[in-house]
């Protein structure tokens, strides 16, 4: 088994690039997948008939640039997308609130669609009946700011 081993390190790459992808398919992160392109370099390498050393430099080369240089680009372009794409607390940002209790910089309830929720103010004493607009979701808590009363209608 070794000697056949020795002699077709492409079956060891091709392996090894398959347990990658299988692993990014559960993951989803985007890091197994660099190492998987890193596992086809040093597939490519063997079929140029590259010594075993440096199909394993071909392989730790790729794989950290694609970490370094490919993965940060992808991950800024799937997680950029146009606000109608936005899900769960990413879509609240920017939404009306209307304060249900009084909102100050250490707590409060405001209503956002149809759900209540605590809230933080950013800008001073909300009061109750006043419209505002959530700024950030922090954990459970919507971080809001008031609206100037000529923005209500």
């Amino acid at each position: 088994m070794s000697q056949w081993l020795a002699e077709n390190w492409w079956a060891l790459w091709l392996t090894i690039f398959l347990l990658f992808a299988v692993v990014e398919m559960l993951t989803l992160d985007l890091f197994f997948i660099m190492l998987a392109g890193g596992a086809l370099a040093g597939l490519v390498a063997d079929f140029a008939g590259a010594d075993l050393w440096l199909q394993i430099i071909g392989f730790c080369v790729v794989s950290l640039l694609m970490i370094g240089f490919v993965r940060p680009v992808a991950l800024k372009h799937l997680h950029k997308g146009p606000a109608d794409r936005r899900t769960n607390i990413e879509r609240l940002i920017g939404e009306s609130a209307l304060v249900m209790e009084a909102v100050s910089e250490s707590g409060g309830l405001v209503k956002i669609g149809g759900d209540v929720w605590s809230a933080r103010s950013e800008s001073g004493l909300l009061a109750p009946g006043q419209q505002a607009v959530v700024s950030a979701i922090d954990g459970a808590t919507a971080i809001v700011t008031g609206q100037p009363e000529s923005a209500i209608q």
